[in-house]
């Protein structure tokens, strides 16, 4: 049986291995609003803030890499006892913020990074499900790839559109109350 979800195992296959940032947050996003309560103090969005921030340094977007990065390592600090049950060697994972964090202020161009895993079992899953995708663990980030880049605009959004319009009428048939 599997300790960690399925989820935060998606998350680290693309993390390390087609580094698509954006699925690493699609992937948790949906796990944080089904199995938390949607603590924004939560690992979890720690972990979301993350992907963020190097999608936003791979892009040139400095501001937003460093509001991230600075939300993330706050929010990993606070949960630093939980590291180890995410698989993470906690003094390197935080060393390794702080560093990525002055890179980020010091509007370093991104490079791929590789996270302090101390869990032999979780790594041998992941470096399989990228070989099952078609990935390689640790391969750099394709800075050619705009789907990768530029995922944000590129994407197919006609689903979050109709949600939102199906919301929008929801609203709008429901009675007023004063």
């Amino acid at each position: 049986m599997n300790k960690y979800p399925q989820s935060y195992i998606d998350y680290l296959v693309h993390f390390h291995g087609d580094r698509d940032y954006f699925e690493c947050h699609e992937a948790l996003e949906e796990f944080w609003k089904e199995h938390t309560e949607m603590d924004r103090n939560s690992i979890w969005v720690a972990w979301i803030q993350l992907a963020v921030a190097l999608y936003h340094q791979r892009r040139g977007n400095f501001s937003g890499a460093k509001r991230m990065i600075e939300k993330a390592f706050k929010k990993f600090r606070h949960h630093e006892k939980q590291l180890p049950e995410f698989g993470m060697q906690p003094a390197l994972f935080l060393e390794q913020l702080q560093n990525l964090t002055a890179s980020i202020t010091a509007k370093t161009p991104y490079t791929s990074i590789q996270l302090p895993i101390d869990d032999f079992y979780l790594e041998s899953t992941c470096r399989e499900q990228c070989l099952k995708k078609g990935f390689t663990w640790g391969q750099i980030s394709d800075l050619s790839d705009r789907m990768i880049t530029e995922r944000h605009r590129l994407r197919d959004r006609s689903d979050v559109i109709l949600l939102r319009e199906k919301e929008l009428r929801k609203r709008n048939n429901k009675p007023r109350t004063f």
